[in-house]
């Protein structure tokens, strides 16, 4: 049982327990601790609320069908569309000139949509599609950037039951083509380009390579992003997004009706194996569990001004870009471009001119914001923030407190999200308007869910120590399948702690974890995110977390580095604009990561450099660390930011 019951303080010490405010309770979406003990007692009717916040065309005839686990079915016999849910509905509601999605360009541009424009541009783009041949069930592969046409490409393919597969504009020529090929996608949603810290980068010749690699013929649609910033010629089968809508204008495509089971979107992520994994996601549950974790996680209304600082291209812009702030009817914010670019307070200035209500964003912007220093922050006007919130990576306390302090100004609770692309949505964190915040650890599962750290034997662990974090009953946002195949679905997620003799099955998350004595857990990280020194297995974010907490450090990347003597610990670490990096500060990172986890972790070496290697998402690229660490040669860098910090930084490791 949680313990949702603590002391409201003022200003608190990191991993001090904090309550919400009293005057956003008052306002929350979910305010009843209660909603923990009914959704045990009326699981899995429980999430009727959630399928209550769309429409269907057909009402389901069962919440759960759990007889072929662990494929589970979730509203079976329900048929809706998603494009419907997202658009025409709030417009039949008289919301259609309600603001739908704000864009912030790179270079100063903005944009609205309303809910009608929206729909308008929807509408046209679907019609586009089909003429194109695309029918339903076919793959759409989009390789967009943060532009409004990524969105429109997607929930027109929603509209006529096509599955979209988003690939991250950033990757490489090889992995979109990988990416096509599993998927066999025979249409690219791309653009001729996108500028990159100022730069005109040519997206399209990427793509066309892409295309030129894959077995299948594919039609090819190009958004002119750039114009004459950079000229671009249509090649056989290739087609001019501006020119196909203009043909279409005020067309009208009727939603196509599909079943709850139907996929709705394909997205690729990382395998043990190191082939991608194309994760299924089906339009009624994964389309209920992110329109309710929005509604009671993100206490989104649809009067907010809302805004995730994700990446479409990734699941959390997906979930909570898109289909959750969309679906819920409210304002989403879409911002192209990076978090100091062109300036370090381009963020604050966003949320002070817009007026944002919700900022959800992850702990290595906080980290950069943190060292950049507060005086960002400080000179716009943040008071129309109500709720922030956190995702990507565990957050460590010396960042949350920051966050809490000079963003929040101590009034805003903060969410710690942990889900992964598979889960479709939230499932560890606090419900703002009931639970007590932990900085350092994410929460409780949330309601209706059941979240275990077991270790090898898949006993549950004692509080406090550490384990394997495993989910031991279905939820409506979770992944149906691997595109590439049931059996792989099985193997990677249900096999380790799974009993199919029992009919008892086990999700592995994969991730390390631990839960204190109130039901909160904090994650270690991913189980391979682990250093192997002499027998010991070091978590890199328990590292970290430590030498983040040394003042004046404001990043922190621990990877092992092995040499003739075996493999080491290796801390890259970037310092407030204050802060010195010197010997003296390298001696109380060593010492702190000493006290609070032992001599076994001394770091090797402490390097120190002026940033740390990010992709365009925000992540920090540790197999690039760990490469430089080991003296190896460099693996695909096509995803950095900030490509220029690597020569730096393997500098600074050969002098130490």
């Amino acid at each position: 049982m949680v313990d949702r019951n603590g002391p409201n303080r003022g200003a608190v010490a990191p991993g001090s327990p904090q309550r919400p405010p009293s005057t956003f309770v008052e306002q929350a979406n979910v305010a009843d601790g209660e909603v923990y003990e009914e959704f045990e007692e009326e699981w899995p009717e429980c999430w009727e609320r959630a399928a209550a916040l769309l429409e269907w065309d057909r009402a389901y005839e069962a919440v759960l069908e759990d007889d072929d686990a662990p494929f589970y079915r979730w509203f079976a016999g329900g048929r809706l569309n998603a494009s419907y849910n997202c658009l025409d509905r709030h417009l039949e509601a008289g919301r259609k000139n309600h603001a739908a999605i704000w864009w912030e360009g790179k270079r100063g541009e903005s944009q609205t949509y309303t809910y009608r424009e929206l729909f308008v541009a929807v509408n046209e783009f679907a019609a586009t599609l089909r003429e194109l041949g695309v029918e339903e069930d076919d793959v759409v592969t989009i390789s967009l950037p943060m532009i409004p046409e990524l969105p429109i490409a997607m929930l027109a393919c929603a509209r006529i039951g096509a599955p979209h597969s988003v690939v991250f504009a950033g990757l490489s020529a090889d992995a979109l083509a990988a990416r096509m090929d599993a998927a066999n996608s025979e249409y690219l949603v791309t653009c001729d380009g996108y500028y990159r810290r100022g730069d005109a980068f040519n997206q399209k010749r990427k793509a066309d390579n892409a295309v030129l690699t894959v077995e299948q013929d594919v039609t090819t649609v190009v958004v002119d992003r750039l114009g004459e910033a950079l000229p671009h010629v249509l090649g056989e089968n290739q087609y001019d997004y501006d020119e196909l809508v203009r043909a279409h204008e005020g067309a009208r495509v009727e939603p196509v009706s599909r079943d709850a089971e139907d996929m709705l979107f394909l997205m690729y992520t990382s395998g043990t194996t190191g082939q991608p994994k194309g994760v299924v996601h089906t339009t009624g549950g994964y389309l209920a569990y992110t329109a309710w974790t929005t509604h009671a996680v993100l206490d989104v209304e649809p009067e907010d001004t809302y805004w995730c600082s994700a990446d479409i291209g990734w699941i959390t812009g997906h979930s909570y870009i898109v289909y959750g702030p969309l679906a819920l009817g409210t304002t989403t914010l879409m911002y192209e471009g990076a978090t100091d670019y062109p300036d370090r307070d381009r963020l604050w200035e966003i949320v002070d001119r817009n007026a944002v209500d919700v900022f959800y964003t992850a702990p290595t912007a906080i980290q950069a914001f943190m060292k950049w220093g507060e005086e960002y922050p400080e000179a716009h006007d943040l008071s129309s923030l109500r709720l922030l919130g956190s995702v990507g990576e565990p957050i460590s306390p010396r960042p949350w407190q920051w966050y809490y302090e000079h963003v929040g100004n101590e009034a805003c609770p903060i969410v710690d999200t942990w889900w992964q692309t598979e889960t479709g949505g939230h499932v560890i964190t606090t419900l703002p308007g009931v639970c007590e915040m932990k900085p350092g650890a994410a929460g409780p599962p949330l309601p209706g869910l059941d979240a275990r750290i077991v270790d090898d034997a898949g006993e549950e662990v004692e509080p406090g120590a550490s384990g394997y974090l495993t989910l031991h009953r279905p939820w409506p946002g979770m992944a149906r399948t691997l595109y590439d195949g049931d059996d792989r679905y099985v193997e990677e997620y249900w096999q380790q702690f799974s009993d199919p003799d029992a009919d008892e099955w086990v999700y592995f998350s994969g991730d390390a974890a631990r839960v204190d004595e109130g039901g909160y857990v904090t994650i270690l990280g991913r189980v391979d995110d682990v250093i192997n020194v002499s027998g010991h297995r070091l978590s890199t974010m328990e590292i970290e977390s430590a030498i983040l907490d040394v003042q004046g450090v404001a990043e922190a990347a621990v990877v092992g580095g092995t040499g003739m003597t075996g493999t080491h610990v290796y801390a890259y670490v970037s310092t407030e604009n204050d802060a010195e990096s010197d010997a003296t500060m390298s001696e109380r990172i060593v010492s702190t990561v000493e006290a609070a986890i032992g001599p076994i972790a001394r770091p090797e070496e402490v390097v120190f450099t002026s940033e740390l290697p990010k992709t365009r998402s925000g992540k920090i690229m540790r197999r690039l660390l760990e490469d430089i660490a080991s003296d190896e040669e460099l693996g695909d860098t096509s995803a950095l930011r900030n490509p220029e910090v690597v020569g730096e930084i393997q500098t600074a490791t050969r002098e130490e």
